[in-house]
């Protein structure tokens, strides 16, 4: 029983000052008790009452004004309340008896025992409330059982039902108060365990979301890693060119030439190739780590992959259970071979990442890859397309599509990412042919 009140439990709920909500409540609750009160005093409830309409008032005054610091201060509230109870019922018992006096009881009770941060304390105190209580109700028990025989052996009245009239008069005020105090002290705890099971959930909740920023942040780093690697893989792949062409240069520049000129403009047009792609890049990078990123769906190094290589992964696709068709629509012959580095590797990473998100975090059981090249208007455009609806429960994290859109954003692409009219989910990314200007 006392690890259900939390008497060893380490929380303390947090007590707030007191609020608009206490104003209201006691002003309300004061406004509805001294209404009742007249009303039943016009209808003569109150004809064997002889005190004064003035201390009447007050003491129901009084009463509604405790509700003002029951978060506050709730173990002194309860302890106000429950001499207030006693001081009215002893002098105006049919003024205590009302019902609106019966609430601010019943809340100063409930309150002491929610809102208290020594638990501890807070057993005490309620155990000597409800002792006195009972000590008083037994006192007037054994009152109203001496009475009764008082009235059996002089008036000679006759019993109604099983049991004396002022006996189970009494015997019905112990049961109900039984009832009364116990829901208070009930009620109490089970607001004081749910206040503490949803502070609980807030601190698991704020651990979630610092372990999800925390690797969201790590995939970030990784990603940028992995663009990093990318970019040592153009430039020395650049340079190497260049370095293999400025040689075949140097050898044939006195007999041929022309065919030195055609050497010199390769290198020309590696090295604006290699310039673009590394500023493209750089340029991803310098946005920081705090930046959106994505992660790679496979662990292994393709930093040469390209459109040539989408047969071999769509096959490895689709030894996992989904049907992937792959159309490469070429306006000239040989235009996926002609692509720029950067931008098949990208056209790969996209067709990547895309699939692992339908195998992932879809229904779907089939998907169409296609690539248009066109030359002429200087464009390469992917398009990823499935047949299928997000599953329930494997939302993601979001850093598969970031990371489309950040390798994107590196050669000036354009994204259209979201669910078609007509039922699946689409992924298309254009980009431009010629780098960055």
């Amino acid at each position: 029983m006392l690890d259900w009140f939390g008497v060893d439990d380490v929380w303390e709920r947090p007590r707030p000052g007191v609020g608009r909500q206490d104003v209201v409540l006691a002003v309300s609750v004061a406004a509805i008790s001294l209404l009742a009160l007249e009303l039943v005093r016009s209808a003569g409830g109150f004809e064997q009452t002889d005190v004064a309409v003035w201390a009447q008032w007050l003491a129901v005054a009084s009463g509604a004004a405790l509700l003002l610091g029951r978060r506050r201060w709730p173990l002194a509230v309860a302890l106000l309340a429950a001499g207030h109870m006693f001081v009215a019922g002893v002098t105006m018992p049919q003024v205590m008896g009302q019902a609106s006096l019966q609430i601010v009881y019943f809340l100063a009770l409930l309150s002491g025992v929610a809102w208290a941060r020594d638990r501890r304390a807070m057993v005490i105190t309620v155990s000597v409330i409800v002792l006195f209580m009972f000590a008083w109700i037994g006192w007037q028990f054994a009152v109203g059982s001496a009475a009764q025989d008082w009235v059996d052996e002089e008036m000679g009245t006759e019993r109604i039902g099983l049991f004396p009239q002022i006996p189970a008069a009494v015997a019905i005020t112990l049961v109900v108060n039984a009832i009364y105090f116990g829901g208070a002290i009930v009620g109490g705890g089970v607001s004081w365990r749910a206040a503490r099971q949803r502070h609980r959930l807030q601190e698991q909740a704020a651990t979630i979301a610092g372990q999800a920023s925390r690797l969201r942040e790590q995939a970030v780093v990784d990603e940028r890693l992995r663009i990093a690697r990318e970019l040592h893989d153009v430039v020395a792949h650049g340079v190497s060119a260049m370095g293999i062409q400025a040689g075949a240069a140097r050898r044939v520049l006195d007999r041929d030439p022309d065919a030195a000129r055609t050497a010199l403009a390769n290198v020309e047009e590696a090295s604006r190739d290699a310039v673009a792609q590394m500023r493209g890049l750089l340029g991803t990078l310098r946005e920081g780590a705090g930046e959106n990123g994505a992660r790679e769906p496979g662990g292994t190094r393709t930093t040469d992959a390209g459109v040539r290589d989408l047969p071999g992964l769509v096959a490895e696709v689709g030894d996992e259970g989904l049907t992937v068709s792959l159309d490469v629509v070429e306006a000239r012959e040989g235009a996926a071979d002609r692509l720029p580095r950067g931008i098949g590797l990208a056209v790969f990473r996209t067709v990547q990442e895309a699939l692992t998100n339908v195998r992932r975090h879809s229904t779907a059981d089939a998907a169409s890859v296609v690539v248009r090249i066109d030359e002429a208007v200087s464009y390469a455009e992917v398009e990823v397309v499935d047949n299928g609806r997000p599953r329930h429960g494997t939302s993601g994290s979001g850093l598969g599509q970031l990371g489309i859109r950040e390798r994107a954003a590196t050669h000036d692409g354009q994204v259209d990412i979201g669910p078609r009219v007509t039922g699946g989910y689409r992924v298309r990314v254009r980009y431009p042919l010629g780098g960055r200007p």
